[in-house]
């Protein structure tokens, strides 16, 4: 007898411009685990990624519209030996609480990509694991920065 097993998917949406090749090939690249406890669990669309739990999952799209100028938080994130990245930070509130997730959105990058960062994670944990998508965002072409 065959066993099988079926686990749920991440339902996302495919960004705009989720066809770009350099979204495959940063996808690709993007690490399986994020942190220490945040494992890669399937998404239902192209150019997307998702680590957490299917309940509260890190999502990230490639292909969203690349930010113009702009007055919101931007951090540039140091990769342990490896490339600087620039990061739009917006919370799902004004609030901003432990209670609050976040929209992480690269900034100064063609295609542009974006990492969502749920409520129950961003309470939980540091967003410190965005130093690991660092190589996998310089594949972007680089055309600004924060400064």
């Amino acid at each position: 007898m065959l066993l099988t097993s079926c686990s749920a998917a991440v339902p996302v949406t495919a960004a705009q411009d989720a066809t770009d090749p350099t979204c495959a090939r940063i996808v690709l690249a993007t690490p399986t685990r994020l942190g220490q406890d945040l494992d890669e669990v399937a998404t239902t669309a192209q150019a997307t990624r998702a680590w957490g739990t299917v309940a509260e999952p890190v999502v990230l799209r490639c292909g969203v519209p690349v930010p113009g100028p702009t007055t919101d938080r931007c951090v540039t994130v140091e990769t342990s030996g490896g490339p600087s990245i620039d990061w739009l930070v917006v919370p799902d509130d004004a609030a901003a609480t432990a209670s609050t997730g976040w929209t992480f959105t690269t900034f100064g990058r063609r295609p542009a990509v974006q990492v969502y960062v749920p409520a129950a994670v961003a309470g939980t944990r540091s967003t410190s694991f965005l130093d690991q998508l660092g190589p996998a965002m310089a594949l972007a072409e680089q055309t600004g920065s924060c400064s």
